[in-house]
């Protein structure tokens, strides 16, 4: 299986049981909007992947941006 393939599944997992499976939302505009909320803050900004070196995927792209003979992420 890709790599891509196995980040985005770990993902999916991620959102689905860390956020998704404990949250109920009245209607499906406002799911979208917490599950956008939580990506980009909290995902994307704190949790640390293996994928990234142990880095939050945010941290990771401003290393790359500011070093960009760097390895890109598998």
């Amino acid at each position: 299986m890709p790599a891509a393939t196995r980040v985005s599944e770990a993902f999916s997992s991620v959102l689905k049981v860390g956020y998704v499976y404990r949250h109920t939302s009245a209607t499906s505009t406002e799911a979208r909007i917490r599950i956008a909320t939580w990506i980009i803050g909290l995902y994307n900004t704190h949790r640390l992947h293996s994928v990234c070196g142990h880095q939050s995927p945010i941290d990771y792209e401003h290393d790359h941006q500011a070093n960009p003979a760097l390895e890109p992420a598998t």
